[in-house]
């Protein structure tokens, strides 16, 4: 055999196979390659989305747990305020409770000595009386003398 004819031979048949490599192999070949690419590009993607969203969702925590420490520092600081209030308002109320029962002692107590006055002054006028029917050696009679004897206790 010629060796041209062999080399022409061996071109065609490699021009065959490439053409049919070029036609039905190359094709799916690219195809997945492309396919692959778009996955690994999707996930690379995807993963800084996760990654930015991790970040943003990291902010929001630590916001929301600022704003919790805000909300619970204010609630502490309003229930302080109202165990002040209600301790100077249970003082006010203890001091008002004191004041009346100072006031109705006082006035309990001025009861009793007007009634020991009154007590006083109608021994006084018993022993007034009881002194002038000594004295005059008869008995006085109270009714007919009730002005004179009011005058006398008043006096006393």
């Amino acid at each position: 055999m010629n060796i041209n004819l062999t080399l022409f031979a061996q071109a065609i048949s490699f021009a065959v196979l490439i053409w049919f490599t070029v036609k039905f192999v190359w094709p799916p070949l690219l195809n997945a390659i492309e396919v692959r690419q778009k996955e690994i590009a999707d996930g690379l993607a995807a993963g800084e989305r996760g990654r930015t969203e991790l970040e943003q969702a990291s902010k929001r925590s630590a916001e929301a747990i600022n704003d919790a420490k805000q909300r619970a520092a204010e609630i502490i600081a309003q229930a302080e305020k109202r165990a002040t209030d209600l301790v100077e308002e249970a003082k006010g109320n203890a001091k008002a409770e004191g004041d009346r029962i100072i006031t109705g002692a006082k006035a309990e107590v001025e009861q009793e000595v007007n009634r020991a006055k009154e007590s006083l002054r109608q021994q006084v006028s018993e022993l007034a009386i009881a002194g002038a029917e000594k004295i005059l050696r008869k008995e006085i009679d109270a009714k007919a003398h009730a002005e004179i004897l009011d005058a006398i206790a008043k006096e006393l």
